[in-house]
């Protein structure tokens, strides 16, 4: 908004709350009119948005504009009804609150275009699905539909709406419209009957007759000529150039069918509307005795065929009436007066029930999904053309709205105070709680009379209304009639006319006809007669258990006033929004702007009034962040960057730019400033600077140009230096990858070695990849199997020993020993720990041991070597305890988890020292190759409980075992060796495949045709080990020990 100032002199002000004589009716009109003859046709008032109906087509409503709309914020953009309507819908999603839009203005100044706009935008902007689609499509389809049914061309307005509009648009999680639902009130029903002259009746009845086929005219006993219908002949103007009946039907056609009404619905709502007009025909004329007689049977045969009613019914409900005398019934009949006056009741009260059940069936299709979250609600007001009964319902109800919208507007802003921290201070306006009560209340009110006045038996006429009006209103200051006017006022006042002084000005009603349409009655016999048709919609608009007692039903402007209070109650629910749209003339000429009519206006729709509201404190408000994001290229200290909170940053800038303290309130996240003038010197500030740095543009794109050259060469070498030092460090990965491949290679027949390793890797990786793409035809077929390099029969070679290990392990240990599981997938070494060569020429096996002294038990770290003659326990090369192999009786170990063993020896001498308790972490190992130097598969014995060893000659110790939740090794109290081992799970035999396992893991770095056959055996040996007589254990053992 703020960049639109700079124009203001040639298009006006695009927020009125930035006038400075804001108190100035005519400044206010002023900045209207130069916007409207620049085409721009919205303005706001703080978040009000003032409308004014080019009579034109701008090209302002495209899907572009709706584009640029979304998402924005509300401020930034000119003046749009896409901004108001999209701003509605990000605080209503934001917020999770709900939402109304008010629309009202005269007849002609676009409320119904306006509401057209908003669904368009929300059919747009909302999320869509195939659901979403069609509720869309209902939204937008029902306003054709209720348009025809309750829009007619009056003197201002050639798509006047002759009745008012509340829609929800329902609304879910996600914020894709779900719903809708429409709420109608004080449909113009007497239009039904009776219409000014240059006016026309609802657009279906013209629609029907232009645009149907003629086959259903036929079967609806119509003719194309509306100059035939008594009800379409008053106003003298069936064809109006701007209103295309035929193209109109084809929409409506469509519209009912996306809604949803079946072919049956739509079959009888159209009998319905035909036989509105065939009522209108029947006409009356008096009999012998005074009393009204039908002079034409053939309107009574088609009403008769349209309604489903039998004819004789019908005829006697046109003609009589039936009166209740004590327990008695007795049919009256009718004068011609009164014959007429049922004959259009009952017109009047067919098609407004038809008018509701249309309403309540398109209701019904717009309630597809019950997960709803929050509304946004439009509002669109009736305006009456002819000063009468309708006008004063109409004037009523804006009179409510006018307090409902100036008080929320004065809660907003004290709400918005309060958030901010700022001295809210108290705004004068005009309460018209004075002309509400005058109206409404009880007993003395003007509706309470005018009720009083309708149902007060003998002669009450509307003059006698005025005079009740006079006798219970003397000297209200908003209440004028020609007995209680002065001598001047009396000129202008009829003695049947009264005047009212509402919020907007005066106006002047007529009596004429107030009681009459107050009443609206529908005599009791008609209405039986109603009860008896088979057309499924006159059943359900004249139920049969509809209340039929004695009871006075309530007038219409009781049901106007109830339905009010319930609409207040709605709105008072929402968070308000306003449009207010004006008519520029009443010619409906593009481009003219009727000075005097548009000041009417202003006043009668509350504008000033709302102007000052909003301007009582301060005039402008903007979140720090949006401020600071405009102007802070005017002070040096914000300019380019600011570093600190945009609240600090803002306080800075207004400061630098001369700000009076009472000119400006700094909020909790807005600032405010007072008067537009101080904003106003602002922009033009922003403006000079703005020309300045295009003044020294060119200057900067010289200077811009001579340092890009420089620039541009320094950004080459840059670049240059860079791919040379990558280039480099290509070329020495590349050297230093083909240096290690050459010492690979040449050292490819040596050990595994640092120089080696990495060339042996890609050898073995190579020949696996070749093998993939060559696999042979057959396991056993030696032919086909690709020649391995040296490197995968080293280490065939290695897993095959490491299957015979582990093949004689299993013999000694499955099944036996409690932690053997565990030891499965674990490959063996060669030796476990490293020996210095100078003490043993020839070890065979070393494992690192914790030996338990014989006496006292107390622990001592060695190391256990084997040898081919002997064991040995040393302790740092020295040699602690040597052991024959001869003299070796065997090893015991525990059932158990625990790595204890005992190597018992053979002691002959006293002197000779004991068997030997060691705990060895690698038990399984150790035993097995201990086993395998001494070619004897039975060395190790599994024992439970204790084990007994010698100490010496003649003196035995005891090593106790148990299982625990926790692993312990102590002397008891009974002297003997506590070894306490954590209880594992034992594997049973189906564990076998982890053994296997293990070896696939090997073969698949192997592939070496010995190994495959070597393994299938095995596997297929353990698997039937039940069935042959070799263990595949023993068989390997052969093969270790061989």
């Amino acid at each position: 908004m703020e960049c639109s100032l700079t124009a203001r002199d040639r298009v006006g002000i695009q927020d009125f709350v930035l006038l400075d004589t804001y108190t100035s009716e005519t400044a206010f009109l002023d900045n209207l009119k130069k916007r409207f003859n620049e085409n721009l046709i919205y303005t706001y008032i703080g978040t009000l948005l003032v409308s004014v109906n080019p009579y034109k087509e701008l090209g302002i409503y495209t899907k572009k504009q709706m584009d640029i709309y979304m998402g924005v914020n509300f401020f930034e953009l000119p003046p749009h009804i896409f901004a108001l309507a999209d701003n509605v819908y990000r605080t209503m999603t934001s917020e999770s609150s709900s939402h109304f839009i008010l629309i009202s203005g005269e007849s002609g100044a676009g409320k119904t275009e306006a509401s057209k706009k908003v669904l368009q935008f929300y059919a747009v902007s909302c999320p869509s699905t195939r659901l979403l689609d069609s509720v869309r499509d209902r939204l937008l389809l029902s306003n054709p539909v209720l348009e025809a049914f309750g829009n007619a061309k009056t003197l201002k307005n050639d798509n006047s709406s002759r009745f008012g509009k509340y829609m929800d648009i329902q609304f879910n999680y996600q914020g894709a419209a779900v719903g809708g639902h429409i709420l109608s009130y004080l449909l113009e029903k007497s239009r039904v009957v009776h219409q000014n002259r240059g006016e026309r009746n609802f657009h279906i009845f013209y629609q029907l007759l232009e645009g149907a086929e003629e086959d259903l005219l036929r079967w609806l006993g119509l003719e194309q000529n509306s100059q035939k219908y008594a009800y379409l002949i008053q106003g003298a103007c069936a064809k109006v150039n701007s209103i295309h009946d035929k193209s109109d039907w084809k929409t409506v056609q469509k519209a009912l069918s996306v809604i949803d009404f079946s072919e049956k619905d739509i079959e009888h709502l159209f009998s319905i509307i035909a036989s509105v007009l065939h009522i209108g025909n029947v006409q009356f004329e008096a009999g012998s005795r005074g009393y009204a007689t039908l002079n034409s049977n053939e309107e009574i045969r088609w009403l008769s065929k349209l309604l489903e009613l039998p004819a004789h019914v019908l005829r006697e409900g046109l003609t009589h009436r039936k009166i209740e005398a004590k327990a008695e019934e007795v049919l009256s009949p009718f004068t011609v007066d009164h014959a007429r006056y049922a004959r259009d009741a009952l017109a009047k009260a067919i098609y407004g029930r038809t008018f509701t059940w249309l309403v309540n069936k398109i209701n019904a299709s717009l309630n597809i999904c019950c997960s709803l979250k929050s509304l946004v609600g439009l509002l669109t007001l009736l305006v009456s053309c002819p000063i009468s009964f309708e006008q004063f319902c109409i004037n009523y109800c804006n009179e409510k709205l006018q307090q409902l919208f100036i008080q929320l507007t004065i809660k907003s802003e004290q709400e918005e105070y309060e958030l901010e921290g700022i001295e809210w201070e108290p705004v004068a306006y005009f309460n018209n709680k004075i002309i509400c009560d005058l109206v409404e209340e009880k007993h003395r009110g003007i509706i309470a009379v005018l009720d009083e006045e309708c149902l007060r038996p003998g002669g009450a006429t509307d003059l006698t209304f005025l005079e009740k009006l006079e006798e219970k209103l003397p000297g209200h200051p908003h209440f004028i009639t020609h007995k209680l006017a002065d001598q001047k006022t009396r000129k202008t006042l009829g003695r049947g006319d009264f005047r009212l002084v509402h919020y907007a000005g005066e106006v002047t009603y007529s009596v004429t006809g107030f009681l009459d349409k107050n009443n609206d009655l529908l005599y009791r016999n008609i209405k039986d007669v109603m009860r008896q048709s088979k057309n499924t919609i006159i059943q359900q608009c004249f139920p049969a258990a509809e209340p039929d007692n004695k009871k006075r039903p309530e007038t219409v402007a009781t049901q106007f006033k109830n339905s009010l209070a319930g609409l207040t109650e709605i709105l008072m629910s929402k968070e308000p929004w306003y449009v207010r749209c004006l008519k520029p003339n009443d010619s409906k000429q593009p481009g003219h702007f009727d000075d005097n009519m548009v000041r009417h206006q202003i006043k009668y729709l509350g504008l000033m009034e709302h102007l000052r509201v909003r301007r009582a404190g301060f005039a402008y408000r903007r979140r720090y962040e949006v401020f600071l994001k405009r102007y802070k290229a005017l002070c040096p200290d914000t300019w380019p960057n600011w570093k600190g909170t945009p609240a600090e940053g803002v306080k800075c800038l207004v400061e630098h730019l001369g700000y009076k303290p009472h000119e400006y309130k700094m909020g909790r996240t807005k600032i405010f400033i007072r008067h537009p003038r101080t904003l106003f010197a602002t922009e033009d500030a922003f403006d000079i600077f703005t020309m300045e740095i295009l003044n020294h543009g060119i200057t900067f794109k010289s200077l811009f140009l001579s340092a890009s050259v420089t620039l541009a060469t320094k950004i080459e070498a840059c670049w240059r230096g860079l791919r040379a030092r990558r280039e480099r460090e290509r070329r020495a990965w590349a050297t230093r990858v083909i240096k290690k491949f050459i010492k690979g290679f040449t050292n490819r027949n040596q050990p595994v070695s640092m120089d080696n390793s990495e060339y042996l890797a890609f050898v073995r990786q190579s020949y696996l990849m070749r093998l993939k793409g060559n696999l042979p035809t057959s396991v056993l077929d030696k032919r086909s199997w690709l020649t391995p390099p040296p490197v995968i029969n080293m280490d065939c070679i290695s897993f095959c020993f490491q299957l015979r290990i582990k093949a004689l392990t299993s013999d000694i240990f499955k099944g036996k020993k409690e932690s053997y599981p565990q030891s499965v997938p674990q490959p063996f070494a060669n030796t476990s720990v490293k020996i210095p060569r100078l003490v043993f020429f020839h070890p065979q096996y070393s494992v690192p041991v914790i030996k338990y002294d014989r006496n006292g038990f107390r622990p001592r770290y060695r190391v256990l070597i084997f040898t081919q003659k002997a064991a040995y326990l040393v302790e740092e090369a020295k040699i602690k305890q040597r052991v024959e192999y001869t003299s070796l009786k065997g090893v015991s170990v525990s059932n158990l988890s625990d790595d204890f063993l005992i190597l018992h020896v053979t002691c002959e001498d006293i002197k000779q020292k004991g068997d030997l308790v060691l705990q060895c972490n690698y038990l399984f190992e150790a035993l097995t190759q201990l086993c395998v130097v001494m070619k004897n598969r039975n060395l190790v014995k599994v024992v439970q409980g204790s084990v007994r060893f010698d100490i010496q000659p003649g003196r035995e110790g005891v090593v106790d075992f148990k299982s625990s939740s926790e692993f312990m090794v102590y002397r008891a109290k009974n002297g003997h060796l506590m070894v306490v081992s954590v209880s594992e799970h034992s594997w049973p035999l189906h564990h076998y495949p982890r053994l296997l396992a293990t070896c696939t893991v090997y073969l698949e770095f192997s592939h070496c045709r010995s190994c495959i056959l070597f393994f299938l055996f095995f596997s297929i040996a353990g698997i039937c080990s039940d069935k042959i007589s070799m263990t595949p254990e023993q068989w390997m053992f052969d093969q270790a020990v061989n």
